[in-house]
């Protein structure tokens, strides 16, 4: 049985964007960086004298100063670092979100150790006992191995029972109804032109390897092999014969093809036309007449009346032909491989191992299998995670915290607005539209502020497979229930103790988790200018996602709607097209560039919430000029900068770096250190940088967009 947990929607790829990426670690500096024949010595700057710092919110020693800030800005903050910090055995990156997603593991370890001390006599039903519970089922190595792959018999039994597409079809719609997504993903999301109900989503999905390219581009030959190899390997062990398993393997692998190329790449699914497609019941069932939506949707008790979004109709036609012309007995081999990949990570120390050198290491280069304690961690998460948020933010979010990060947003806000009033490219008629969109962002920070009912679900203290499965049903349920029912704003996406933070454009919120509040992001005892080049741009990144090309595309109500003058559209994706071309040319890898429209958005809300962030930080210190500085010979300014490129710092594992190219709206942190100061005449002048240095970009070459 398919039981990995549910990922959100892949149209999210558009819809929720985010600071780092739901996976997003961090990765390594450019190949072959340059350094400067002689260290950047701090500019002069019209400031006080030097004030010792009581608070060391920015350790100097760091900087490396063979390595000049006006050559590579990365590398003058992050070289040291990084040589001194390899990536973990057990993680494909190492860097400063993985350094906070580390100290947030290791707290909530405490919280569900705590949980579980105390389960037994804790209230019955409550969140405590259920993580209690849990933790207590996943950490019983010995009863897990004793089971091996006992759990998953019964789903295996399903499968080999198929004798026809009848069969086939029932099954399919049985198993979304437990909540396991074969074949498609399915789930509740915001109508696109609609914003105030959610609706019913179907999106293309099915595949073992990460993109379509994957299939059929010679690159990725070996890692073919590989899959065939891994795909074969997991049904041995559930005891089919090498010979069949390899034939079966063969069958999946072409089976998973013939959808690829029916599906979009990660930059077409970047377009709203390509994430939403209103049908009814009736024109779906036209476009897949061998599966019957009506069914469907029954099945699940789905809220589904006037239609629903079948997200991308060239893929559920490639789909339907699967039902009517691919034999039985390829279905089943596709069916049994996926149902025991979801299920490895659950079963015995054999499915885990292969589990993990396939989709660990052989893709992404990971040396080490993650101790069990970290993956029990992540099952708590994916399927019960904001419960235990609620645990998290209790012990590790103070409300000053919370009371801090609003001052920051509300300053971010007044410079972001500022920046739209002064625009020289947009017409008064379209920043009249974006002023509005402006006005209605809501931020949230650290938490809900209501707390998920668990109520629903039951959790035992001495089976951990059971327990994935009822979440697993259980999420699903919540999910449909949404279906048919008005949004709500105030609802999260992201758990409290997540280290990233989002913007969701169909419901015009910035959203920052209680984990990603502290240093090197924010630090209450710091300067601003550290605060403003760390929280600050992350708070003006998300904002800046209203007005990047995808979420320029949703109005201030969240609906799929153009508020442009032709005009001004033309005039934004010219200088949008300079960005693209300045990310095309960065190469991490022999070969192998960063996709500048792929990463576009994210790349457009770290210019713009980088220049926002700078605005705030001068007009705080022109509220309170006793604070402009110098702190360790560095003018605020250039604090600023240093702080900037210091929440980017890290290593990735070559491996892991291919796919991220391949398949992240993110670029390598290395580009997101240097790429938005190169732009910025704010950076230059700080350094005292020159016409010609690598980190300057003058004339047709510099991106001013937001």
């Amino acid at each position: 049985m398919h039981v990995t947990p549910r990922k959100t929607l892949p149209l999210t790829i558009g819809l929720v964007l985010t600071i780092a990426g739901c996976a997003q670690q961090h990765d390594a500096p450019a190949p072959g960086a340059t350094p400067a024949p002689t260290p950047a010595a701090p500019a002069s700057a019209p400031a006080a004298s030097a004030a010792p710092a009581a608070h060391v919110a920015f350790d100097v020693a760091e900087i490396d100063p063979a390595i000049g800030a006006c050559t590579d800005l990365d590398g003058h903050v992050n070289a040291k670092w990084v040589a001194a910090n390899p990536v973990p055995a057990d993680r494909t990156r190492w860097g400063a979100f993985d350094v906070l997603r580390e100290e947030s593991l290791n707290t909530q370890r405490s919280i569900v150790e705590d949980a579980e001390r105390g389960a037994d006599a804790a209230a019955a039903g409550s969140i405590e006992q259920k993580i209690g519970w849990f933790w207590r089922s996943g950490m019983d190595e010995a009863a897990v191995e004793k089971a091996g792959y006992e759990p998953i018999k019964p789903e295996l039994a399903k499968i080999d029972a198929l004798a026809s597409r009848e069969d086939l079809v029932a099954y399919l719609i049985d198993s979304f109804d437990r909540g396991v997504a074969s074949v498609f993903a399915f789930g509740a999301e915001t109508d696109y032109k609609n914003s105030s109900r959610r609706i019913a989503y179907a999106f293309q999905g099915g595949l073992g390897l990460p993109t379509r390219d994957y299939y059929d581009k010679d690159e990725h030959a070996a890692l073919r092999e590989a899959y065939l190899a891994y795909v074969a390997k997991l049904l041995e062990l559930t005891g089919t014969p090498a010979a069949a398993a390899a034939e079966q393997a063969k069958a999946v692998l072409a089976f998973e093809t013939a959808l690829a190329k029916a599906s979009f790449a990660p930059v077409e699914l970047r377009k709203a036309e390509n994430q939403y497609h209103f049908v009814s019941i009736a024109e779906a069932n036209q476009i897949t007449p061998h599966f019957d939506w009506n069914a469907f949707f029954k099945a699940q008790n789905a809220n589904v009346s006037d239609g629903f979004s079948l997200s991308q109709p060239k893929f559920f036609a490639a789909f339907d032909q699967a039902l009517a012309k691919t034999p039985i007995a390829a279905w089943q081999a596709y069916l049994r491989f996926h149902a025991i990949d979801g299920a490895a990570p659950y079963l015995s120390q054999a499915f885990q191992q292969e589990s993990y050198a396939f989709n660990d290491k052989t893709l992404n280069g990971q040396k080490q299998i993650e101790p069990r304690w970290k993956r029990v961690l992540g099952t708590i998460n994916g399927k019960i995670g904001m419960a235990l948020g609620e645990l998290y933010v209790a012990r590790a979010f103070p409300p000053e915290s919370k009371a801090r990060a609003q001052d920051l947003i509300d300053n971010m806000q007044a410079a972001l607005k500022m920046r739209i009033e002064n625009l020289d490219w947009m017409s008064d008629t379209t920043k009249a539209k974006a002023l509005e969109k402006w006005a209605s962002f809501l931020p949230k920070i650290g938490y809900p502020e209501q707390w998920r009912d668990w109520s629903g679900l039951t959790v035992v203290p001495d089976d951990y497979f059971a327990n994935v499965l009822a979440a697993t049903r259980f999420n699903h349920a919540y999910d449909v229930a949404r279906i048919g029912t008005p949004t709500d704003r105030l609802e999260w996406s992201m758990t409290p103790q997540t280290v990233n933070a989002y913007y969701n454009p169909t419901d015009n919120t910035i959203n920052f988790p209680a984990a990603i509040l502290q240093p090197p992001f924010f630090d209450a005892k710091a300067d601003d200018a550290i605060n403003y080049g760390g929280i600050g741009a992350v708070i003006g990144h998300e904002a800046t996602h209203g007005f990047d090309d995808e979420g320029s595309q949703f109005d201030a109500k969240g609906n799929n709607a153009n508020w442009w003058t032709d005009a001004d559209r033309k005039a934004f994706e010219a200088r949008t097209d300079v960005l693209v071309k300045q990310f095309d040319a960065y190469q991490p890898l022999p070969g192998k560039h960063v996709n500048g429209q792929l990463t576009l958005g994210e790349n457009i809300a770290d210019l713009g919430g980088l220049s926002i962030a700078y605005d705030a930080l001068h007009a705080a210190l022109a509220e309170h000029p006793e604070r402009n500085v110098q702190i360790d010979g560095y003018t605020p300014d250039q604090r600023f900068f240093l702080s900037w490129a210091r929440i980017w710092r890290g290593s990735i594992l070559p491996q892991r770096l291919e796919v991220q190219l391949n398949t992240d709206p993110h670029s390598p942190t290395v580009y997101r250190a240097i790429g938005a100061p190169s732009n910025l005449d704010a950076f230059a002048k700080a350094f005292d940088c020159k016409p010609g240095d690598a980190m300057v970009r003058s004339g047709e070459a510099q991106v001013k967009i937001w």
